[in-house]
């Protein structure tokens, strides 16, 4: 961790609410929306909701949408931007503060779609990634999908390097948010999800977008539980 900032002081604090708020719905997310032709029977767990991006789009296309994140501040900005859709005693029932690697609120093969944008590489530990997998997969419809996207190892958010933890397999420091993360090529995203019997309904993509200091590469699947 750099300096005094935890990974819960960045995601709660009021710039980046905002900043996450201001950005536009997954292109990838609203492609593969337009393959349900009845929005209302499909559930969606839209897990690291953050500040409601993709919530907000499931919610105005009439999904049965839940949705998840660890910062307080995030699930509030979501519930507050769901209000004008859905009502406010839906937006507090659907979206909660919650962990990825713990979905004990919901039984298994609960979701029709999984969505997990910009969130494993979140994971600390490899223990914390299994585990959070394994959730996913859980809740997962047989015939359910999976729409992933993390980072690579050749991400640096900062300009200034990310490095490995030693001793632990895909483990890196050096994000602005501080912690550790797990990170995972293509190849490697299609092998982890294959260890939890996912299999991927496209080639899994490299992304390598232009920004203006660093390097953000990511690992975009989608991936289906065989039924």
């Amino acid at each position: 961790m750099r300096g005094e900032q935890s990974p819960m002081s960045f995601w709660d604090s009021p710039e980046n609410v905002e900043r996450f708020a201001a950005r536009e719905p997954d292109v990838r997310l609203s492609a593969l929306l337009a393959e349900y032709a009845d929005a209302g029977t499909v559930r969606v767990l839209d897990l690291g909701c953050a500040a409601g991006r993709n919530a907000v789009l499931l919610a105005e296309k009439g999904f049965d949408l839940d949705a998840l994140d660890s910062s307080p501040a995030m699930v509030a900005k979501t519930r507050q931007r769901l209000v004008s859709i859905i009502g406010a005693p839906e937006a507090e029932r659907r979206v909660r503060v919650g962990r990825m690697d713990d979905l004990s609120f919901t039984s298994d093969a609960s979701y029709d779609l999984v969505v997990a944008l910009g969130l494993y590489h979140c994971a600390e530990s490899r223990a914390e990634w299994d585990r959070a997998l394994a959730e996913s997969v859980r809740v997962l419809k047989p015939g359910g999908k999976l729409l992933v996207s993390v980072f690579t190892p050749e991400t640096d958010l900062t300009g200034t390097g990310t490095r490995p933890v030693e001793g632990e397999p895909d483990v890196y420091v050096g994000f602005e948010s501080g912690g550790r993360h797990v990170l995972v090529d293509a190849v490697q995203l299609d092998r982890e999800m294959a260890r939890f019997g996912l299999v991927p309904l496209e080639p899994t993509r490299t992304a390598r977008p232009r920004v203006d200091v660093g390097r953000r590469v990511s690992a975009n699947g989608l991936y289906v539980k065989p039924a």
